[in-house]
């Protein structure tokens, strides 16, 4: 099976940048769809970003889109989350997801979740 760990949040101001790193070992496959959700406390969980094993197929949320960037190094087993001009509303946990299917912007989509780093974003 897949592990999932994320790493990279924080505490930042609201116009700074943070970048989540979302390390797979185990079983991993450089096939694998991957994704970041985020979910606020009394919030279902959101969809942010997906990136296909062959890093040809993007697809973001409407509330990200153009200011986060989702990336993949198959090499290193990595995927990566640069989210730029953050803003409060972007507060939550963050958790990257994997799938062997071709995944879509929902949950259960995805078999495989890391526990969730925090990103915490102030005016």
């Amino acid at each position: 099976q897949v592990q999932l760990a994320e790493y990279g949040g924080g505490w930042v101001q609201a116009g700074n940048s943070l970048k989540l790193f979302c390390q797979a070992s185990g079983a991993t496959g450089n096939w694998y769809t991957m994704a970041w959700f985020r979910q606020a406390p009394g919030k279902e969980r959101e969809f942010v970003a997906r990136i296909d094993g062959s890093r040809t197929h993007i697809d973001y949320g409407n509330f990200v889109k153009g200011r986060f960037t989702i990336s993949r190094d198959n090499a290193k087993n990595t995927m990566y989350l640069q989210m730029n001009s953050l803003k409060p509303e972007d507060t939550g946990v963050y958790y990257c997801a994997a799938g062997v299917g071709v995944g879509g912007p929902s949950p259960d989509d995805y078999e495989y979740w890391g526990q969730g780093t925090q990103v915490t974003v102030s005016s």
